[in-house]
């Protein structure tokens, strides 16, 4: 089960994608917040979501596990 992971310290601006949805590698799952920019964390991998494990507001570091695909 590939895991898609934070690559920054920051908070969860915005989920782009809900439980079932189908995503393709690239796309945006979810937006960051951090140092007043938003970022987005993009699918490295095509798959269902399984998983979410972030809301928005949600303070999260570095490698943290956000979204699980299936």
């Amino acid at each position: 089960m590939p895991n898609i992971e934070a690559h920054i310290t920051g908070n969860i601006w915005k989920v782009e994608v809900a439980v079932g949805d189908s995503i393709k590698e690239g796309d945006t799952v979810v937006i960051l917040e951090s140092m007043k920019m938003e970022i987005p964390v993009e699918s490295e991998d095509d798959g269902t979501v399984k998983e979410i494990r972030c809301e928005e507001g949600q303070a999260v570091s570095e490698g943290d596990v956000l979204i699980v695909l299936e």
